[in-house]
């Protein structure tokens, strides 16, 4: 007898059944959506036996499971679309990504944009004919026979990588096998709705030791309204590029002689520095105290911390002609703030301390995942390093939640969510430190009402963190800041206290970042906003144009009572046609635009035109001083 917990529901059943069996027993409009079955939180193909007391639920296509799965199938449809137009192809790897999946081809002459045209239509013809999906399970030795007889090198040269007593499953659709370990769906005709994007290089296995390959990306979604949107919003990204932005309002710029790193011109450093002003100010308000430390250290610190053995691929290193040494170029702030708490004798009484530092980092990434300021390999983080006692973690984690939030909602990001990180497979300390790190997160995250995700094991190597998710103008998601909980690090370094009995003790180290990286955070801005910055932000504010040189002198009067008022404004009295200055300014994403002619001279009053409004207002010039320096205040747009 076996019994199922199916919607609540508990079943008995005389013998074994499959999940196609099992779904027979549900509402019968929902079978062509229903794409694949989880047995006790594991999700499997639907063909799965259930076999003992099992908790069952099935997931539709439409949930992001499902997606999921349908994005894994669409991957195999493209190596088999690829397969059947070039025979002469070596498929190897083909994953799901965020929002779509690729597959990496050899052995053939580059794609074209016209191949990726046919690509799709095969791609079609696959998933129309909705061939079955089936799995089979097989030995190693029999996994490196079939595809050594199939010419697919790769694939074997990733089964000689697996333990000799590995499960390996070999999935079949039509005359396409390849090597999977699933889940899929019961045949390729549950993909609705895809579109291949573009063609990439890649190295074999992300080597650049390793032979070049093709990379086809696409996007497959549970149906084509979903993949209208998400083209759409591509659409409506690229017009928004921070790239793009940049040159256009004049602020950075970046070159190949220094990959990764950012030119900030005048504008762009008074905006980037305006932000850390920002957030000092906040941080001041809540305690903190700003240090600064050296952005090249001796190796031996570095291998002391752990960083040297899990994130050396990473990290830039230095050396001198007369020193026998090792220097490593910091990739992170947390060691040199530790160094700073180690200076001198600390009592409990000093506890909580908080040690804030816009610290340059460096980290080495490779040359095709660099984005701007999105990704980059030189960056400012907004890092502080909290020491405290075990008795103060919750509260200094709330206190921490709390100021990420208000710090967000300032710049217009409502919607934030929060996802919890645990301990990954590559960590530093003992399970009994990272259970009393995790319990310590939850509590704080628990006690606040908090909602949260789980992201499983995806938290820093030494400790687990919260990440704080905020959804932008046109609903991509970026995480931000983040929030450590770091039992490891004060051991590793020999960090201490005294406490009320006058014996030593390990502080925690709460590692806390706001922006996270402000380049990133500003490029984010960039994009939410379109360029378009509050005018709070705006690195110029406001721009008094005249139409004639006439009106000057009264121009000028305007300009010096708004720099007397710390209002940041440029004047324009070029010989040109108002229209034109005004386009001029427009494009170069001036919040207000003041234009003076004789009858504001006259009147003294302004005429404004904010950016993106084609009307023009006229205010007495008093008023509008007033009203604009309560909008900076208040921080509206």
């Amino acid at each position: 007898m076996i019994e199922i917990k199916l919607n609540k529901n508990i079943k008995k059943y005389n013998n074994k059944i499959s999940g196609k069996d099992l779904l027979k027993e549900i509402d019968q409009s929902l079978h062509n959506n229903c794409i694949a079955i989880k047995i006790n939180g594991e999700i499997k193909d639907l063909s799965t036996i259930v076999d003992k007391n099992s908790e069952v639920e099935f997931i539709f296509s439409s949930s992001s499971e499902g997606i999921d799965i349908i994005r894994h199938d669409a991957a195999h449809v493209l190596a088999q679309a690829v397969k059947a137009l070039y025979p002469e192809v070596m498929v190897t790897i083909g994953p799901t990504i965020e929002n779509g999946f690729y597959y990496d081809f050899a052995n053939i002459k580059p794609f074209t944009e016209s191949d990726l045209e046919k690509i799709e239509a095969e791609m079609q013809k696959i998933i129309d004919q909705k061939f079955p999906i089936t799995r089979k399970v097989v030995t190693k030795q029999e996994a490196i026979k079939f595809f050594q007889n199939q010419g697919e090198k790769y694939k074997v040269e990733i089964i000689n990588s697996f333990p000799d007593n590995d499960e390996i499953t070999i999935y079949t659709q039509g005359n396409f096998s390849d090597l999977c370990r699933g889940p899929h769906a019961p045949n390729t005709g549950f993909i609705k709705a895809f579109k291949l994007m573009k063609i990439a290089g890649a190295y074999w296995r992300g080597d650049s030791k390793n032979e070049m390959l093709q990379r086809i990306y696409g996007t497959a979604w549970s149906d084509k309204k979903q993949l209208r949107a998400y083209l759409q919003m591509l659409e409506e990204a690229e017009k928004r590029d921070h790239r793009k932005l940049g040159k256009q309002c004049n602020l950075f710029h970046f070159q190949e002689e220094a990959q990764g790193s950012v030119f900030w011109h005048p504008k762009g450093w008074d905006l980037f520095q305006r932000l850390i002003n920002y957030i000092r100010t906040k941080q001041n308000q809540n305690g903190y105290f700003e240090i600064s430390t050296p952005e090249i250290m001796d190796k031996k610190l570095w291998v002391a911390s752990g960083h040297w053995e899990k994130f050396r691929e990473n990290m830039y290193t230095a050396s001198t002609i007369d020193e026998n040494k090792i220097y490593a170029v910091r990739p992170m702030n947390c060691p040199g703030g530790v160094q700073i708490y180690n200076q001198g004798i600390k009592s409990y009484r000093d506890l909580p301390l908080r040690l804030a530092e816009f610290g340059k980092v460096h980290r080495f990434e490779p040359s095709g995942a660099l984005h701007g300021l999105m990704r980059a390999r030189a960056f400012t983080q907004d890092d502080a390093h909290i020491f405290c006692t075990n008795d103060q973690i919750t509260e200094e984690c709330i206190n921490v939640c709390k100021l990420i939030k208000e710090i967000y909602k300032d710049f217009g990001f409502d919607d934030v969510k929060v996802k919890f990180s645990d301990r990954p497979e590559q960590r530093i300390g003992s399970d009994d430190i990272w259970d009393k790190a995790e319990a310590a997160l939850l509590t704080a995250v628990k006690k606040q009402n908090l909602p949260y995700t789980l992201n499983k094991g995806e938290g820093a190597f030494y400790g687990p963190k919260l990440e704080f998710v905020l959804r932008d103008a046109i609903g991509r998601d970026w995480q931000l800041g983040t929030l450590q909980v770091d039992f490891n690090l004060p051991e590793r370094l020999d960090s201490n206290y005294i406490d009320k009995d006058d014996k030593k003790y390990r502080p925690v180290m709460l590692h806390r970042a706001l922006f996270g990286s402000i380049e990133r955070f500003l490029g984010i801005l960039m994009e939410h906003y379109s360029g378009n910055l509050p005018i709070w932000l705006a690195p110029t504010q406001v721009v008094i144009t005249t139409v004639t040189d006439e009106q000057k002198c009264y121009a000028n009067k305007v300009f010096e009572i708004l720099r007397s008022k710390f209002i940041r404004c440029i004047t324009d009295f070029e010989n040109e046609k108002i229209t034109y200055k005004i386009r001029k300014y427009s494009v170069a994403k001036a919040p207000i635009i003041i234009i003076i002619g004789k009858k504001e001279e006259a009147n003294n009053s302004v005429s404004i035109r904010k950016l993106g409004n084609k009307n023009q207002e006229v205010l007495e010039l008093s008023h509008f001083v007033d009203k604009l320096i309560d909008d900076i205040k208040q921080k509206r747009s």
